[in-house]
């Protein structure tokens, strides 16, 4: 697997990448050479010490963020958190590559940081794929988000999924006129 390693506000020291390295390569063990990339970003901010892992699985995205006072404390969190979500959705996602459903599932979906004055500071575009909502909820939990806006392959609509305070999963459907 190859891994992209990047830094924010700080070098990467070598004995740093080869840590990183030798840590999320263990989740290469769950997708039997599946793994081509990984993108990883080390970001210091004050005292804080915060690592983004982003994996493409088959048309998935395994994603996990931690943040610490300490960065060797930031991966071994990051790689703990990405193993419980790849056992726990493993065998859904294998089920899904075996029955050949849809896997182009849409990327990231559109983050918006708050601050003193509501405006836009992020803009991201993205195809939307058709999936059922089951594939949606999949793709949100994978992520970690709330919400998630995919194209309804039964409806043909855009939609979004999100979850709710009960744990449950709500659906918007769209309505126009």
């Amino acid at each position: 697997m190859n891994i992209i390693l990047k830094g924010k506000n700080f070098e990467v020291t070598p004995a740093l990448r080869e840590y990183v390295e030798k840590k999320v390569s263990k989740i290469e063990k769950y997708f039997e050479g599946e793994l081509r990339e990984a993108t990883v970003t080390l970001v210091v901010e004050r005292e804080l010490h915060r690592i983004e892992v982003t994996i493409p699985i088959d048309g998935y995205i395994l994603r996990g963020e931690e943040e610490t006072t300490d960065m060797y404390k930031s991966i071994d969190n990051v790689v703990d958190k990405l193993e419980r979500q790849v056992r726990k959705y493993k065998t859904r996602i294998n089920r899904k590559i075996k029955n050949l459903s849809v896997l182009d599932l849409v990327p990231n979906g559109n983050v918006q940081e708050e601050q003193q004055e509501p405006k836009v500071v992020r803009t991201k575009h993205f195809a939307l794929k058709p999936m059922p909502e089951e594939e949606a909820i999949l793709q949100m939990d994978l992520l970690g988000h709330n919400f998630f806006v995919f194209l309804n392959a039964e409806t043909d609509e855009v939609n979004v999924v999100y979850r709710r305070k009960d744990g449950n999963y709500g659906l918007i459907e769209p309505e126009f006129g």
